[in-house]
């Protein structure tokens, strides 16, 4: 016969399950970390072993803006000499401009182009010269990268006008992709109240998975795909087996957060290690020389994904303006209870949000890999970008995403106009979040709201 349950009996209980529940939290969040690692972790190191040094030979040519857009030179001879003036290596530069050469390790070297392989018409410039002193110390990461540029300079010969319409279009083509990854950052937001710091790792993750696949032989245009089913998988798996969980559970959205800074700061490592610190192109559509519409120049290669990042953008809205799923997205980010208490399934919107954040975050990443080449931080630089969109067009709402990311994009490459070193164009966006946080906490197209 048993005997009453005894206070202390129920509280060991419920010690045990509060243990039990912890345990699972802690588990859940290794097993996503483990699948982020199985997507993302095929690809081998980027550095092979042992040092090497790495010879580009390019022509120097600007864009009508003053942008660097240098081309290849291929066949030219490249030698490496140690500090005793023995010959290391040697090698000739492929359709990429680029010669890797293997060396014993980090000492003294002295990197030497024979000039009489260069091609006809061509000269090395007169600020760069046919040896460069390579010094042990300088080999920060195992390969040391060593540039050797033929031509002129063309930067004098812009207008203002001109200036202004290039800045303009490199914001607007900045501008859509930031838009395009801050939708699912807006819209989780939006619907569950977290602050998702690891959203920038999704766009590394989708430049990432591209990369992989592309340098496996698969084409930029089948590997884009096949990285936004990855980003659409890894969104799932993130609410699934993550956030779905923790909210069921009841853990307060602070504690989400501050998981979401530690997936961060586990993935950024993760990507440096098995990727690298050096940024890498795309095996396709690298070398491009720009057409000249107007006064503007752009690549074909940046034109096309200006056009499809405006599709993108365009079907999203349409999408939620008009489909049963943008209602109920709509719906459930204005108030989630309410929305559920008409019979839409909040828990299956907020799913399908997920999904759709990471596959467009990945197809961003894409975009931006092609553009600015792929890094193991490119989600990173984007993250307060896209915070300092989602603020501006209006915490939570999706067309705030859409035209706040616009409006910070423009204004990121314009502020270079106005003095701003280019090292420091991010900086007037910040500016722009702090201010929008005094004045108009609720951004452009939010709502205010009464507190207490």
């Amino acid at each position: 016969m048993t005997g009453p349950v005894r206070g202390s009996d129920v509280q060991m209980t419920d010690r045990w399950r509060l243990h039990r529940r912890r345990v699972r939290v802690v588990q859940m969040m290794i097993g996503l970390l483990v699948g982020l690692a199985a997507l993302a972790g095929l690809a081998a190191p980027a550095s092979a072993d042992g040092e090497a040094i790495r010879v580009q030979v390019k022509d120097q040519q600007r864009t009508a803006d003053g942008r660097t857009d240098n081309q290849p030179v291929a066949g030219v001879s490249v030698t490496v000499l140690d500090a005793t003036g023995a010959e290391v290596g040697s090698g000739v530069t492929d359709d990429k401009g680029v010669v890797v050469i293997p060396v014993p390790g980090k000492a003294d070297y002295t990197v030497r182009i024979d000039e009489s392989t260069l091609p006809d018409g061509k000269a090395l410039s007169e600020q760069t010269p046919a040896e460069s002193l390579i010094a042990a110390d300088s080999f920060i990461t195992a390969t040391r990268t060593v540039n050797f540029f033929t031509g002129e300079s063309q930067r004098e010969e812009t207008s203002t006008v001109e200036r202004w319409l290039q800045r303009l279009s490199d914001g607007i083509r900045l501008g859509l992709i930031i838009a395009m990854c801050s939708v699912g950052l807006s819209l989780i937001f939006g619907t569950t109240g977290l602050t998702n710091f690891a959203h920038g790792e999704m766009v590394t993750f989708g430049a990432m998975v591209a990369y992989l696949f592309n340098t496996m032989g698969v084409h930029i245009l089948l590997a884009t795909p096949i990285a936004v089913v990855a980003g659409g998988v890894l969104g799932y798996s993130s609410d699934r087996w993550g956030f779905a969980k923790l909210r069921a559970r009841g853990v307060g959205l602070i504690t989400q957060m501050v998981i979401t800074l530690g997936i961060s700061i586990a993935a950024k490592n993760f990507f440096l290690w098995r990727f690298g610190g050096r940024n890498q192109p795309y095996e396709n559509y690298t070398n491009q020389v720009g057409i000249e519409i107007g006064p503007i120049t752009i690549t074909p290669r940046d034109l096309i994904t200006a056009i499809l990042s405006a599709l993108v953008l365009v079907a999203v809205a349409l999408t939620l303006q008009y489909s049963r799923l943008g209602k109920a997205t709509r719906a459930v980010s204005d108030n989630a209870d309410l929305a559920s208490s008409t019979g839409i399934d909040s828990s299956k919107v907020i799913r399908l949000i997920w999904i759709a954040g990471g596959a467009l975050a990945a197809l961003g990443g894409v975009f931006r890999g092609l553009d600015e080449e792929v890094s193991w931080d490119l989600g990173t630089i984007l993250l307060f970008l896209m915070f300092a969109g989602i603020t501006l067009g209006g915490l939570g709402s999706a067309y705030g995403a859409l035209v706040g990311g616009f409006v910070i994009g423009v204004l990121v490459e314009m502020s270079v106009l106005f003095g701003v070193p280019t090292e420091l164009k991010a900086a007037p966006a910040l500016v722009v979040l702090i201010l929008i946080l005094l004045v108009r906490p609720q951004g452009i197209l939010g709502r205010s709201q009464r507190v207490g």
